[in-house]
Parts: structure tokens; C-alpha cells; sequence
């Protein structure tokens, strides 16, 4: 369920915005998006697990507010990184 560390490297480099960004929304946007669409795979075989469900919502709404941030500070970002990541809305 964990994003492995070549992957997390690989989507940190996609996304960031400077050679020594980490930590910008894009970039947990995109890894928070990564760790989503691993949960939901698991989702479909262990159909029961809430404990795991609660943090899957939480997930979501952290890249919500990340999202929101991001439209509020500079509009075409936004719609880059949804395009990019294949996110609706």
C-alpha cells in the first residue's frame, strides 16, 4: 500500500517546480493521488477493511484542500496538475 521509493522519486520528479522541491502542493498532490489509487486497488479485494477507509477519506480530503489551495493562489497550475494526474472536477 505504500508508494515504493524509486516511484516516490520518479512522481517527485515529475512534478516539482524547482531542483530541490519536496514538499510543493503539486508534488503532494501527486503523491497523495499516487497513495489513493494504491488504497482503492486494495479496496477491491479487502472490502471490510474501515480502518484503512477512514484514512483513505482523510487522504482525500487533504489533496481537496491542497486542490483548493492551489485554484485560490494561481488558476492555470490547478488545471495543469488535474490534467496531468487525470483528476476530474
Amino acid at each position: 500500500m505504500t508508494v515504493l521509493k524509486e516511484r516516490k522519486a520518479e512522481i517527485m520528479e515529475k512534478f516539482r517546480t524547482a531542483e530541490s522541491d519536496t514538499g510543493s502542493p503539486e508534488v503532494q498532490i501527486a503523491l497523495l493521488t499516487e497513495r489513493i489509487t494504491n488504497l482503492t486497488e486494495h479496496f477491491k479485494s479487502h472490502k471490510k477493511d474501515f480502518h484503512s477507509r477512514r484514512g483513505l477519506l482523510m487522504m482525500v480530503n487533504k489533496r481537496r484542500r491542497l486542490l483548493d489551495y492551489i485554484k485560490k493562489k494561481n488558476f492555470q497550475r490547478y488545471k495543469d496538475i488535474i490534467g496531468a494526474l487525470g483528476i476530474r472536477r
